[in-house]
């Protein structure tokens, strides 16, 4: 999948081992690598959504149209399709089997 980010803070911040640890530790560097790895690595949203410990999932609210993974707890990483339309199931819903390319947003604790 193409991964691009929201912001040059969070390109910066996302770019280098060195740069994760300095904005969130070495343990969230470490699991902020392995998601943008798997990002990268999949050819659509829908594989991500079948792997157990990343839990995709779309937010509510109003982060409506967003998703996230788990990185370590409480943090996850949110993101978005980057596709205008979005890409659509017949009944309305995203289908994931379309998405191909995201944008990252932040890295954000929603507790």
């Amino acid at each position: 999948m193409e991964v691009s980010f929201a912001s040059r803070s969070m390109q910066k911040a996302c770019s280098t081992e060195k740069d994760m640890k300095k904005a969130w530790g070495a343990a969230m560097a470490k699991k902020l690598q392995q998601r943008l790895a798997e990002l990268a690595a999949a050819d659509t949203l829908e594989v991500i959504s079948r792997l157990p410990p990343a839990r995709c999932h779309e937010l509510a609210g109003d982060r409506k149209g967003q998703l996230s993974v788990d990185l370590v707890h409480p943090y996850r990483l949110i993101f978005a399709p980057d596709h205008d339309p979005l890409p659509a199931k017949p009944d309305g819903g995203l289908d994931r089997t379309q998405v191909t390319k995201i944008l990252v947003l932040e890295v954000y604790d929603p507790h």
